[in-house]
Order: C-alpha cells, then sequence, then structure tokens
C-alpha cells in the first residue's frame, strides 16, 4: 500500500463503502467516511475513522460536510441508488433520487474538493459508476443514465484537472453482492439469476485500494466486461440482439 494518505468514502454505512473504509483505516490512511445510518458511523467512529452522517440529496448537509473536513488527498465516491423498474412504472421520486445521488452530489463534492486540490498541485477522484454507464439495459433506464452522466463528467474532469496533478478514476462494476441490489430490485428476481455472475464486493475493494496506489484512467469489473462495452459500441443493434436473455434478467 501506499504512502498513509487522507482519504473521503461517501456512501461508507453499507456496502462497498464499508468494507473499503474499515480497509483503509486498518492500512493506517487517514479516513473519513460519511453516510447516513447513524448506528454504522457511530460503529465505524470507534474505529478511528472520522464520520459524517450526511444525506447527500440535501444541500445543507453538503455545507456542513465541506465546514467539517479540509480536503482530502482522495475522494472515494461510493454512495449510489437506483431503482429497478421499467420506465412507466418509476415513480418521479426514485427518478429524481437516483439523479441527486448517483450525480448531482458527487458533481457537488468534486467540484468543492477540486478548487483547494487545485491550490494544492495534487489530488485523486474516484468514481465508483457502473457497467451500466457504458451499456444500458432494460429496467434501468434512468439508473443506467445516471452512470452514463458520471461517466461523462468523469471524462471531462479529467482533461480539466491534469495539467493541475489532479487524477481521475472511474471504477465500473458490474452487479454487486451488496443490499444495493436488494434494494434496487425488490422481487428478488434479479440476485436470483445472476446468483452465479454477482462480484463480492472485497474484489471491488480491493481494485479501488489498487486505483488509489496506483491510479488509473478506470478500471471495469469483472474484465471481460471491458470488451463488451467496446463491442457495444461499434456495433450496439448485434449486442442488444445477442445479449437480450442476459440484458433481461431484471
Amino acid at each position: 500500500m501506499s504512502k498513509h494518505k487522507k482519504i473521503f468514502v461517501t456512501g461508507a454505512t453499507s456496502g462497498v463503502g464499508l468494507l473499503l473504509a474499515k480497509k483503509l483505516q486498518a492500512a493506517g490512511h487517514e479516513v473519513w467516511a460519511s453516510g447516513r445510518n447513524v448506528v454504522v458511523l457511530q460503529e465505524l467512529s470507534k474505529m478511528g475513522i472520522h464520520t459524517i452522517q450526511a444525506d447527500l440529496t440535501a444541500e445543507q448537509s453538503l455545507e456542513d460536510l465541506f465546514d467539517k473536513m479540509a480536503t482530502p488527498d482522495t475522494i472515494v465516491h461510493c454512495a449510489g441508488v437506483g431503482t429497478f423498474a421499467y420506465l412507466t412504472e418509476l415513480e418521479e421520486k426514485d427518478m429524481a433520487l437516483m439523479m441527486k445521488v448517483n450525480v448531482l452530489a458527487p458533481m457537488s463534492l468534486s467540484k468543492y474538493f477540486a478548487r483547494n486540490m487545485k491550490k494544492r498541485g495534487s489530488g485523486h477522484i474516484i468514481f465508483v459508476a457502473s457497467q451500466a454507464g457504458k451499456v444500458a439495459t432494460p429496467k434501468a433506464s434512468v439508473y443506467a443514465a445516471s452512470k452514463h452522466a458520471i461517466l461523462g463528467f468523469a471524462n471531462a474532469i479529467r482533461m480539466e484537472l491534469k495539467e493541475h496533478g489532479i487524477l481521475v478514476t472511474t471504477i465500473n462494476p458490474g452487479p454487486i453482492d451488496t443490499p444495493f441490489l436488494d434494494l434496487a430490485d425488490q422481487t428478488g428476481n434479479y440476485r436470483d439469476k445472476l446468483s452465479k455472475h454477482l462480484l463480492s464486493p472485497e474484489k471491488v475493494v480491493i481494485s479501488i485500494i489498487q486505483a488509489i496506489d496506483h491510479p488509473v484512467r478506470e478500471v471495469d469489473l469483472p474484465s471481460y466486461m471491458s470488451i463488451t462495452s467496446k463491442l457495444y459500441a461499434v456495433f450496439p443493434k448485434i449486442v442488444e440482439t445477442v445479449g437480450k436473455s442476459f440484458f433481461n434478467k431484471k
């Protein structure tokens, strides 16, 4: 592991974010963690992790977060929400929530901290995006749109910030075996159908830590998904036809 850093992890009270915060703390980094679950935050605090209760959909929460924490060396945007349903069945409140948490919040956080990173001449912003940001599938229209948006944002600021010594990485995992799946698809069908293909949270966390230690542009998980996304970019109709049965597992 690289030299000890000040690392800020959002979405740190469940799933990948929770495991990542614990691993980074165990490795000796100064970890700051935000999330909504007070009980989990208290547990993290007992481990020596700096915690901030924050609802990323509320502007006041973002302002409080900025006030409490100086600019970190590395930001890892893990917070995310999803609702898997056909467009005509989606609630507008769920559509708005996905865009606020998955897109607007990380944009605002990145903007704020990038200013100070520019003054310092260094920094690393990591987005835990999704393969859905490269290949959209049925019942994930708004979720996929949010991930397409954050990938586009990351690609743009990577070019803007490079000359200031700030690195930008996207982690693009497929479905992960975390509580997120149960919340996004309350039918349970998606988890059942993809059980053999689900990524372990540990595998994703290891990849994030490797990217912190040895920064790269992007990481696709599993690695073969990079082939699928590249094929989709060139032959979308063929990929949609051939992959129809897999894409319709939700």
